[in-house]
């Protein structure tokens, strides 16, 4: 098998998960979802039928990934953080799949404990949301969001260290460069 699931949690039927990968308490993986190598799924975590969720994702304590929203590699969702997959949801009317709107979450970004995503967006590569804040449009790679709706307040390195005026990263010493709005690493 390659993975570890606790006895707690239960996995449906047509679901693959990666080698090194570990399902902690009390967890629900519905059916077809994919669950790439390596990656970390705490308590009380619910993966959604057909969700797709790369290499090396972590996924803290109670965040649900709803369909709709797929997990590139290396992303990181802190704890209670929050996925939506409806617009305009109506216990009455329900829409089914066919109704979900697509959020993807690129690689390597994090998105902070008790923030909440709202459907329909895309968060670039390397991009940090902070804790608490709701991303309610979409999210340039490298961008450092805040607030209520989510404002950009920054620049974050691949490391994760915020980003001076220069763009030069003081930790790890990664160069950047604005070029249209978007921030790229300099080779």
């Amino acid at each position: 098998m390659g993975h570890f699931v606790h006895e707690s949690s239960f996995i449906d039927e047509n679901v693959t998960i990666g080698e090194g990968s570990k399902v902690w308490h009390f967890s629900h993986v519905h059916k077809g979802a994919q669950i790439g190598s390596n990656c970390s799924l705490g308590q009380n975590v619910n993966v959604s039928n057909n969700v797709k969720i790369g290499n090396g994702v972590k996924i803290q304590n109670n965040v649900s990934v709803y369909e709709g929203v797929e997990l590139e590699d290396y992303v990181f969702c802190g704890p209670s953080m929050v996925f939506t997959n409806d617009l305009t949801p109506r216990s009455k009317y329900p829409k089914g799949s066919e109704g979900y709107k697509r959020t993807l979450v690129k690689y390597g970004a994090s998105i902070g404990a008790n923030a909440t995503v709202v459907c329909g967006n895309t968060i670039g590569s390397w991009a940090m949301i902070a804790s608490g804040a709701v991303v309610t449009k979409d999210v340039p790679n490298y961008a450092l969001m805040a607030g209520v709706p989510a404002k950009q307040i920054g620049w974050v390195c691949e490391c994760g260290n915020v980003l001076k005026e220069s763009f030069e990263c003081k930790e790890c010493g990664r160069e950047y460069i604005l070029i249209n709005a978007e921030l790229k690493e300099k080779l």
